[in-house]
């Protein structure tokens, strides 16, 4: 699920509300190109030195997976979505950068409240991370309470969850474009908004995990990285 967030104008489904996939199946973001990178700052400085797995949810495109696996061999990538679309488009983009350790994707819905991902064949076994890129805006609150609720079950003792996208902080917008942004898409569907960060803390808190880090994004975006909760005697 991608979109760009400083454009009342935006994409939920790839291939469906914007251009058709090519030939070949893969879908291409526009906004992918714009944030990548910045995305990539905030989250390297963790992922370069991890081993383990990591589950993207929302993958849209699949190409921040098919990018961030190919910058981290020791991680192992699993990106997920709901859409067939999008699906289709992960697994092109998986054949076309051949890497060994970008699997498969899972389709996964946060609207579920016990989901669950699957390593292969095998049951899930604990996260390094989680990766979660424009998603919370286009979704229902549950989608956020879940995504937490499976960050706190699904998470190592050392894990982070990453959140991408434009963010309210302590009841305000951080810029005209974002109210603007956040008024149209509560009139194409009154569940979705911009969240607050205020709010984010609590559902956090509520899972045993804490925000570690807030990293300033450009077009107004931030970059939200939760940990395990550091708790007290």
């Amino acid at each position: 699920m991608h979109l760009v967030p400083t454009m009342v104008k935006f994409v939920v489904e790839y291939g469906k509300d914007s251009d058709p996939p090519p030939p070949d199946g893969r879908l291409d973001a526009p906004a992918f190109h714009r944030n990548h990178e910045p995305i990539w700052s905030a989250i390297a400085g963790f992922l370069k030195g991890q081993t383990g797995d990591v589950l993207e949810l929302g993958s849209g495109t699949g190409q921040h997976a098919a990018t961030f696996a190919r910058r981290t061999p020791r991680l192992t990538w699993w990106p997920s979505d709901i859409y067939s679309s999008h699906l289709d488009s992960i697994r092109a983009w998986r054949r076309h950068e051949g890497l060994a350790n970008l699997r498969a994707p899972q389709r996964i819905d946060l609207t579920v409240p016990d989901w669950n991902w699957r390593a292969d064949d095998d049951a899930s076994g604990p996260l390094a991370a989680m990766l979660c890129i424009n998603v919370l805006h286009i979704s229902p609150w549950r989608v956020a309470q879940n995504l937490f609720s499976g960050a706190g079950r699904l998470l190592r003792a050392d894990g982070r969850l990453f959140i991408y996208g434009p963010f309210m902080r302590d009841g305000a917008h951080t810029a005209p474009s974002n109210t603007a942004f956040d008024a149209a898409l509560r009139a194409e569907n009154p569940e979705w908004g911009v969240r607050d960060v205020r709010d984010l803390r609590t559902l956090a808190d509520e899972a045993g995990l804490s925000l570690f880090e807030i990293s300033p994004m450009p077009a107004n975006n931030l970059v939200l990285a939760f940990a395990r909760a550091v708790r007290q005697n």
